[in-house]
């Protein structure tokens, strides 16, 4: 079970440093591995966390500001959006939260779809005032400190809808979740019965993936990222819904 962990960490390393969404491969291989959802979510934030950071590294120089913010201030957003939702995650019942994950992958995806597909993109000036990105920021980083997955589809949604290319947009989204996840896993970390050896097998995995990610991020055509992203998402919503039934 361990070398499938392994796998499935290099691949969500590749597909967080793209796009974003690789706690949706990482959390249900986790729930397999017998962790229950909530447990396998804050390994999954834990053990992913060094992967981002691997990748935030390598795409650094291609942040940017956004909508008249500079990067500090949101950096600063994410980290207490971050903080806030990994509070409200321990709070939450595990049956709880195991019913709502489908609807959470069902939210980020359709979001993601509709930024990508559902409008005539315009590149000419941010589209969101400064206010409205910061606020769209924070709560992006609540629900990231609390779920995770998604993370990434919600801040490319935002980011290119406040102006930025999609390459530009992923090294800033990158970086963004790096961060609120640095609160998120400071807070986890006090947590017990945390599987360590999965969060290490899957945090070796994460790091590969997130460094070759970070270098295909500068060469994969855009298209191929949001078509392949919504696909993704559509999957795994589709197979969690099931899991859901059963």
């Amino acid at each position: 079970m361990l070398w499938l962990l392994f796998a499935v960490a290099v691949w969500a390393g590749v597909q967080n440093a793209l796009a974003g969404g690789g706690s949706f491969v990482t959390l249900p291989a986790l729930i397999l591995s017998g962790l229950d959802a909530r447990g396998a979510n804050i390994a999954s934030t834990i053990a992913l966390f060094p992967g981002q950071v691997t990748t935030s590294w390598v795409g650094r120089r291609q942040v940017s500001d956004v909508a008249g913010l500079s990067f500090r201030v949101l950096a600063a957003i994410s980290l207490a959006g971050g903080a806030l939702g990994a509070g409200l995650l321990l709070l939450t019942p595990s049956i709880f939260f195991a019913r709502l994950v489908p609807w959470l992958v069902l939210f980020a995806t359709a979001l993601f779809a509709w930024g990508s597909f559902g409008r005539r993109r315009v590149e000419a000036g941010p589209h969101l005032s400064p206010r409205a990105a910061a606020i769209i920021q924070f709560l992006i980083a609540v629900y990231g400190g609390y779920f995770g997955g998604g993370i990434g589809f919600l801040m490319l949604a935002a980011l290119t809808a406040a102006g930025l290319s999609v390459r530009a947009a992923g090294s800033t989204k990158n970086v963004l979740a790096a961060v609120m996840n640095a609160a998120a896993v400071a807070i986890f970390l006090f947590t017990p019965h945390i599987p360590w050896l999965r969060v290490a097998v899957v945090a070796a995995g994460a790091i590969g993936g997130g460094y070759l990610g970070a270098h295909a991020l500068r060469r994969v055509d855009e298209r191929l990222i949001r078509g392949f992203v919504v696909l993704l998402g559509i999957a795994l919503t589709f197979g969690l819904f099931l899991r859901e039934g059963r």
